[in-house]
């Protein structure tokens, strides 16, 4: 498996295929196999798997950082879509090869806006941006658009 596609869009078929993943509970392996196979439009290429195992091999620990952020919410009642983004994205960001976390919340937010509900964009932003600042990986002044802090959505 090569990374044939733009990251931008190796992102977005992760998100695909994990958003789908939440329907059912079909073993990550196979469900690689099966986008191989059958998905020629929406093809998961070694980046998409990569992000996609390094979120399986922490998921305790992803869901743990998203729950911590939440007030008076659960992941359960996030939306799917919100929760998928929120999930890949923190597991790039903390656990995944490149130091790029200013990539993964934008990329996050672009995937929230184009498939979430109309104002979730901003509850993943803020989320993400304060796990980026709790985990030192970015300061005050270098999160742009990650200043506002996570709203309920």
């Amino acid at each position: 498996m090569e990374n044939l596609l733009p990251r931008r869009q190796a992102r977005e078929n992760a998100f695909l295929l994990a958003f789908s993943q939440t329907f059912g509970d079909v073993p990550l392996h196979e469900a690689l196999q099966a986008n191989r196979e059958c998905d020629e439009d929406r093809p998961v290429d070694a980046f998409g798997a990569y992000l996609l195992r390094t979120y399986y091999e922490h998921s305790a620990e992803v869901d743990d950082q998203i729950s911590a952020h939440l007030r008076g919410w659960t992941i359960a009642r996030l939306p799917r879509v919100t929760v998928t983004v929120l999930r890949l994205a923190i597991a790039e960001m903390l656990f995944g090869d490149e130091n790029k976390p200013g990539v993964a919340i934008n990329e996050a937010v672009e995937l929230t806006k184009k498939y979430g509900a109309e104002e979730d964009y901003q509850f993943v932003n803020g989320l993400l941006g304060s796990v980026a600042r709790e985990a030192g990986l970015v300061d005050e002044t270098e999160t742009g658009e990650t200043e506002m802090e996570p709203v309920q959505p």
